[in-house]
């Protein structure tokens, strides 16, 4: 595994190596000791799994509220997605700034999100899955998102965004008054 640090301080691109042999491949998806050299110590609590129909679909930008922020590592197992996380940490040098990236079946990349980020994604193709690994469990009280379309963050969609759930549309606009999680 190589951990390849993104614009946003404490996210990490993930490449992930195989073992390759007539028969396929193998790869290793977490190590303990591996991801302790980028300080993660937490233990991963929750692991789900989406399905997406339609190319152009975006899910997000969701995140709990304290005390129920998580770390969050998301892989791509069928199709391609435009994965988006924005940092919201108010004391972060990169808030309300975003950092975007293709995960695929193919290209096997994973993603780090570490707690006080939001997470959304775009469907490049039909048919996408993606396995979320988390470190706290879900709590629907500290259940939060931002708009994908605020014009405050102009995140640069790579398609024209053909479905977006109505929870996922009507979170409010950041404004003047936001001052991070």
């Amino acid at each position: 595994m190589k951990f390849v640090p993104s614009p946003l301080a404490g996210s990490y691109m993930i490449e992930v190596g195989a073992f390759n042999d007539e028969r396929g491949w193998f790869s290793r998806y977490y190590c303990a000791q591996e991801f302790k050299e980028i300080g993660h110590t937490k233990q991963w609590v929750q692991l789900n799994h989406s399905f997406t129909a339609k190319n152009g679909t975006v899910r997000g930008m969701h995140y709990q509220q304290a005390p129920f922020r998580e770390i969050k590592m998301v892989k791509c197992i069928a199709g391609a997605v435009y994965d988006v996380i924005v940092d919201l940490r108010k004391e972060s040098p990169t808030f309300l700034q975003w950092f975007g990236l293709e995960l695929s079946a193919v290209n096997k990349r994973m993603i780090y999100i570490p707690e006080g980020f939001a997470h959304g994604f775009q469907t490049l193709t039909d048919d996408c899955e993606l396995i979320y690994h988390h470190t706290e469990f879900y709590n629907p009280n500290a259940e939060a998102g931002i708009r994908p379309v605020d014009p405050a963050l102009n995140i640069s969609w790579p398609l024209p965004i053909g479905m977006l759930s109505v929870k996922d549309a009507s979170y409010t606009l950041i404004g003047k008054e936001f001052k991070g999680i």
